[in-house]
């Protein structure tokens, strides 16, 4: 398993995936609404969405966790 960061500090705007869920490299897994900005977080390779470690509408830390994702290339 491989654990995704938020990059910036921000809320949680939207979640654009399900746990469960396959995704391809640099499918956005959730929106960061950051200085009245959206920043994407992407999946950083092909798998599958474990977990989601935020809800909308929480604040995010740089850094922090927000999604376990189960890579392709760890199988």
């Amino acid at each position: 398993s491989e654990a995704v960061e938020s990059h910036v500090p921000g809320s949680v705007w939207k979640l654009e995936v399900k746990p469960g869920q396959g995704v391809k490299r640099g499918k956005t897994l959730l929106v960061v609404e950051s200085m009245k900005m959206e920043i994407a977080v992407e999946a950083p390779d092909d798998g599958v969405v474990v977990e989601l470690l935020v809800a909308e509408g929480h604040p995010v830390a740089p850094g922090q966790r927000v999604a376990v994702l189960e890579s392709e290339a760890s199988k």
